[in-house]
């Protein structure tokens, strides 16, 4: 019998790289490069305006920027250690003392240079109130109204928004009315803010009789945010294996004890992502709150119990998005550096309560069960 040879011939390479997988290689690396250039086009912009609005609150703000910034480079380095330390099973005492040591002594050099600057001036702009027709002073007054009315708001808007994403996720049946409230909620995240703040007029200020207030303001802002806390509980709720339901269900769990123990531990990141970009709208909208309850100025205390607390629910007030209006269009000889260092103060301060947020988000997602 004739000997029969299958191998390939010897000048070819069988595992050789074809033509087209290189030329899917190529396509891959192309659409790595361009999808890299989008979003530097997006991030570059976006740190060159927040240099240049930091550049230019310097003289207001030059403390803060020192402290925030040695804040933050404390707390990155002994981050590292940590995790250094946990890696390392030789050196995870010293590394984890000259974290602690760290620690320490930024969070003692912070303390005393935060008290030493507040004695001297050097936080005026945070902790004083606007004085001289708001040429001079600071911007405490609508930073503790901007920070109300973000509270006040969210404790409105997330109990709504999550019980009721909870009902049309886990509990409606699907029928015309379920689809009347799903259609309805679409709409109203595409309505202006200026419609809101209409609405708000019509609802809250004459026909609850609650008038132009803090409380108000608050409730119009509240149903504004409605929809994206409800959009965002129901795909969290529906990211949850059906798996985890039955598995519930079978042990003898009733629906809610489902709900309560299984589904809505195990959604609480996503349900989270909608309150924090409720947090971040409500701090920054000036349409809705500027017929329901904003104030152009009011006097408040400059020390004590009534400074932290200077309007009551049933009181006008300052906000932040206001005041940046008034400051930089309604006012005469404001200093360039009062202007934008109100416009970093509030970047600053919706950064600061997404950052805490987006924290604790990370953490409740890392104790996911799938």
């Amino acid at each position: 019998m004739a000997n029969i040879n299958i191998s390939p011939p010897s000048n070819k390479n069988p595992f050789a790289t074809t033509q087209q997988e290189v030329n899917r290689q190529r396509f891959e690396l192309v659409t790595k490069v361009v999808f890299f250039l989008m979003a530097m086009a997006l991030v570059i912009p976006m740190l060159w305006i927040m240099w240049d609005l930091a550049y230019r609150a310097f003289d207001v703000l030059s403390y803060t920027y020192m402290v925030i910034g040695i804040g933050c480079v404390g707390l990155l380095i002994p981050y590292f250690l940590i995790e250094a330390a946990k890696r390392s099973e030789d050196n995870r005492k010293l590394l984890m003392g000259i974290a602690i040591a760290i620690l320490a002594g930024v969070s003692i050099w912070l303390v005393s240079i935060t008290i030493f600057n507040m004695d001297n001036g050097g936080f005026d702009f945070l902790t004083l109130n606007p004085k001289k027709r708001m040429t001079a002073g600071g911007i405490w007054a609508p930073l503790i109204g901007t920070f109300l009315l973000v509270l006040l708001s969210l404790v409105i808007s997330a109990p709504i928004g999550i019980l009721a994403g909870v009902y049309l996720s886990e509990f409606a049946q699907e029928n015309w009315f379920t689809r009347v409230i799903n259609l309805a909620v679409v709409n109203l995240a595409g309505v202006p803010s200026i419609v809101h703040g209409l609405f708000g007029v019509g609802a809250f200020v004459y026909f609850m009789d609650m008038g132009r207030s803090l409380l108000a303001a608050s409730s119009t802002v509240a149903v504004m945010t409605l929809p994206v806390i409800i959009t965002s509980t129901k795909e969290a709720l529906s990211s949850v294996p059906q798996s985890f339901r039955a598995a519930c269900w079978n042990m003898g769990a009733t629906k809610w004890q489902t709900i309560r123990t299984i589904v809505l531990p195990n959604s609480i990141s996503g349900i989270l992502t909608g309150v924090i970009l409720q947090v971040a709208r409500a701090a920054g909208e000036t349409a809705p709150i500027l017929f329901t309850g904003a104030l152009f100025y009011k006097k408040v205390a400059d020390s004590g119990f009534e400074s932290f607390a200077p309007y009551g629910l049933d009181d006008r007030f300052m906000a932040l998005s206001y005041h940046l209006f008034t400051v930089a269009t309604q006012v005469q000889d404001v200093s360039e550096s009062f202007q934008f260092g109100t416009a970093v103060v509030l970047i600053g301060l919706v950064l600061m309560v997404n950052s805490v947020s987006i924290a604790f988000r990370i953490y409740l997602r890392a104790r996911k069960r799938w």
